[in-house]
């Protein structure tokens, strides 16, 4: 799976915008748009969806999913659960 803040963060880290990325998954601006606005996990077509993994893996990005290892290295930026504030 891939959630939305996935795939916009992955589109900053290759510097491309929404009709970039549409074009090299072969599928529509509107669709990424979609995707892109889903809340949590997105939702859509299996094939669109998996069609703009493939791309976004062709262009570099891994997808690391929750408690998963990168093994691949290279560079990157993971999201995590942010620490609470200490009470001071």
């Amino acid at each position: 799976m891939i959630t939305s803040a996935q795939m916009r963060a992955a589109r900053a880290m290759l510097g491309i915008d929404q009709k970039t990325l549409a074009e090299r998954a072969g599928v529509s601006v509107p669709t990424i748009q979609r995707m892109e606005a889903s809340q949590g996990n997105v939702r859509g077509v299996v094939e669109s969806l998996t069609r703009v993994v493939e791309a976004l893996d062709g262009m570099g990005i891994e997808l690391i999913g929750d408690n998963a290892q990168s093994l691949a290295g290279g560079r990157g930026v993971r999201l995590r659960e942010p620490t609470p504030p200490s009470g001071d």
